[in-house]
């Protein structure tokens, strides 16, 4: 029987009442995102908290909050936050972003949302909040984002690549501009799986990255190897 937890180099992450496990989208996220020296970090939709925790790990001082719409989920990256030794910089928050309030606001905000409409869904409750939008939709989301983010600060998000279209044109017309680009394809030439794009309230011209998983041998790629080193135990 496989585990039911993930051991990371300085946590480890239980997830067996999670609807979304462990990914590579995540571990991405976390360990891409970042802004100038941030103080105040909310992860949205923090799922098992390992996003927030690898946050708490690569910004020391910094204090996080993170946000859980599923009561299940919720209660479990509760327990991974209080096991970790970050457990005094995080605070959880459980109930609809749309009704989370803070005062202060944020200088790094961070999400890896749902990207499904409201169609083809399957059997299990939990996992359709997790991946369909009709819990927060992409206006739902950038428009609260925007009240909680910082006039510096930097909203960062992945998604596949078409539903990252639509999101970049809704997060302009709130006045939020695409900053950091990465676009992530498993190997050089396939196809592209995955951007990450970091936005902000100043406009300016978008820097442009690549990430690959793998090599074309199969070997573990060093762009993808640069970003989960000092996280998972295979990378130290």
């Amino acid at each position: 029987m496989p585990n039911s937890w993930f051991q990371f180099q300085q946590f480890r992450i239980h997830q067996d009442r999670c609807a979304m496990k462990i990914s590579t989208d995540a571990v991405l996220l976390g360990g891409l995102a970042t802004s100038e020296d941030p103080k105040r970090i909310l992860d949205v939709g923090t799922g098992t908290g390992v996003i927030a925790l690898m946050l708490a790990q690569r910004h020391d001082s910094a204090q996080l909050t993170a946000v859980e719409l599923d009561e299940a989920a919720a209660f479990q990256a509760g327990e991974n936050f209080s096991t970790s030794k970050f457990a005094e910089r995080i605070d959880l928050w459980q109930g609809f972003f749309q009704d989370f309030k803070s005062d202060p606001i944020f200088d790094l905000i961070v999400s890896n949302p749902p990207y499904f409409p409201d169609h083809l869904k399957s059997k299990n409750s939990q996992r359709n909040q997790a991946l369909h939008t009709d819990s927060l939709s992409f206006e739902e989301l950038i428009s609260k984002v925007k009240g909680l983010l910082t006039k510096s600060g930097k909203f960062w998000v992945i998604l596949p690549e078409r539903q990252m279209k639509d999101f970049a044109i809704q997060s302009e017309r709130e006045g939020l501009y695409p900053d950091q680009s990465f676009i992530l394809r498993d190997r050089p030439n396939k196809k592209v799986i995955r951007k990450i794009i970091s936005f902000s309230f100043l406009k300016s011209a978008t820097v442009q990255h690549e990430i690959f998983i793998k090599n074309e041998d199969g070997t573990p790629h060093e762009s993808y190897k640069s970003i989960v080193k000092g996280f998972l135990l295979e990378f130290r």
